[in-house]
């Protein structure tokens, strides 16, 4: 699979990162309340496939249930771009929203029944893209 970098970032611009993906994006909605209150739509991306290129000084984080996620969110808009998932604390989740779609040829979405999380977490898991 060739991998290309795709540049994204929140709202103003404040906040911006680099990802190395596919062309063609796999893309994961979740039920949870977060991901649905905040329309979040994930690609899973590891530590050496994500780069914050500007405004990590323009984060705030948010952490709640657990407390492993790492919810991360602009200060001056309040998009959250990216963050550290529960299901991938290892490496990255960004919004498929948030990526500059010039590199992307196609999105596939699936679903991810996040409502229920302790019951359906191994399937996603495994989920690189």
């Amino acid at each position: 699979m060739t991998m290309v970098t795709h540049k994204g970032g929140c709202h103003c611009g404040a906040v911006q990162f680099e990802v190395d993906a596919p062309r063609s994006i796999k893309a994961i909605r979740c039920s949870c309340s977060i991901c649905s209150m905040t329309g979040f739509v994930h690609y899973f991306a590891t530590q050496d496939e994500f780069r914050i290129t500007a405004g990590s000084d323009n984060l705030t984080e948010y952490r709640f249930n657990t407390g492993v996620a790492k919810h991360l969110f602009c200060k001056s808009c309040g998009v959250k771009a990216f963050y550290v998932p529960r299901s991938h604390p290892d490496g990255w989740s960004v919004n498929v929203n948030c990526i500059d779609k010039t590199a992307v040829d196609d999105i596939t979405y699936g679903d991810f029944d996040g409502a229920n999380w302790e019951d359906n977490i191994q399937g996603l898991r495994g989920t690189k893209d």
